[in-house]
């Protein structure tokens, strides 16, 4: 079954922890995040789609040289063919990671025994979500796909993109607490960027008080906790 690739970022350091990677932007998304900076890639058909021939044929001139393939997003485990092209991935040699938020937590347990390593999106705090996704029922589907993703063991980090348009410091500490009790070991905290928006109306953020106390204080609540610009 096929799977549509909207873009392809050929190597980076930054999106599977300690690996040469490749990412590959997944096409369609069923959520609106106000904050989302691909809104090319929300829509189930893309403008410049890439083969999947064409990344099979990239991808053997990179064995040896690239350790792991990134499946981003939009959102790529709402892709029927994602659990073909993970295996195919394996087959030529290299670690599997994805980045998701869970959007359908059927598949993403389809795929997580086919998975080295997840980027799992968060997007607030229980009963916030709906809030930043714009739509119903995206709150339930975030965190029963984070206790599937902490139950199969299978390595992660947990990722929240905030802006400070639409969350505030006290919604960042309730969320951190929940993600606490769930026992995640690993968050970042990363601030969403002005401009190019889904959202065309954020406008730009201004910092709230009290943030360096913040951080300080979530940094003592897990065993990894960072800041990503």
């Amino acid at each position: 079954m096929p799977i549509q690739i909207g873009g392809m970022v050929p190597l980076t350091t930054i999106d599977y922890p300690d690996h040469l990677s490749c990412v590959l932007f997944c096409q369609g998304c069923a959520w609106r995040c106000h904050y989302c900076h691909n809104p090319e890639l929300i829509a189930p058909v893309g403008s410049t789609p890439v083969a999947w021939d064409e990344v099979l044929a990239f991808l053997h001139k990179r064995q040896g040289l690239l350790q792991a393939v990134v499946f981003s997003g939009g959102e790529a485990t709402l892709q029927p063919g994602l659990p073909d092209a993970m295996q195919q991935i394996r087959e030529l040699g290299f670690k599997v990671g994805l980045h998701t938020a869970g959007i359908k937590p059927t598949a993403l347990a389809k795929v997580l025994p086919l998975c080295d390593w997840i980027g799992f999106d968060v997007k607030a705090a229980r009963g916030q979500v709906d809030g930043i996704t714009q739509i119903i029922g995206s709150d339930a589907a975030n965190w029963h796909s984070l206790q599937l993703l902490l139950a199969s063991g299978v390595a992660y980090e947990c990722r929240t993109t905030v802006h400070w348009n639409l969350l505030q410091p006290d919604d960042l500490h309730l969320l951190a607490r929940q993600l606490q009790e769930q026992g995640v070991q690993r968050f970042v905290v990363q601030q969403a960027r002005d401009g190019h928006t889904l959202t065309p109306n954020l406008g730009p953020q201004t910092q709230p008080a009290g943030l360096p106390e913040l951080w300080h204080e979530l940094g003592s609540m897990f065993e990894h906790f960072m800041l990503r610009s």
